[in-house]
């Protein structure tokens, strides 16, 4: 794994700010874990809430964001802890 791509892509998903706090999803803890397997990426994103209605939008925006990144082909998110969590795994990633 490219600590150096881990590190861009952690860098991409920095942008995204919760909508109700403001605050980057990197920096409130939200972004639990980020690997790469060649050039595809794992996120995992943990809401701070488990009925959080903005886990599906911010999951859409950290795959766009992490896709925009050279050397990622592809960007697998997997939110953890949410009532609907694999619903929205199964719609981001499609």
């Amino acid at each position: 794994m490219s600590e150096e791509l881990v590190n861009s892509i952690k860098d991409a998903v920095s942008v995204i700010n919760d909508p109700h706090m403001g605050i980057s999803i990197v920096e409130m803890g939200i972004v639990k874990d980020i690997s790469v397997d060649g050039d595809e990426a794992k996120i995992v994103i943990q809401p701070t809430n488990p009925g959080c209605m903005s886990v599906t939008r911010i999951a859409a925006d950290a795959k766009i964001e992490a896709e925009k990144v050279e050397g990622v082909s592809k960007a697998i998110i997997e939110v953890q802890g949410h009532a609907m969590a694999d619903s929205i795994n199964e719609m981001i990633n499609r």
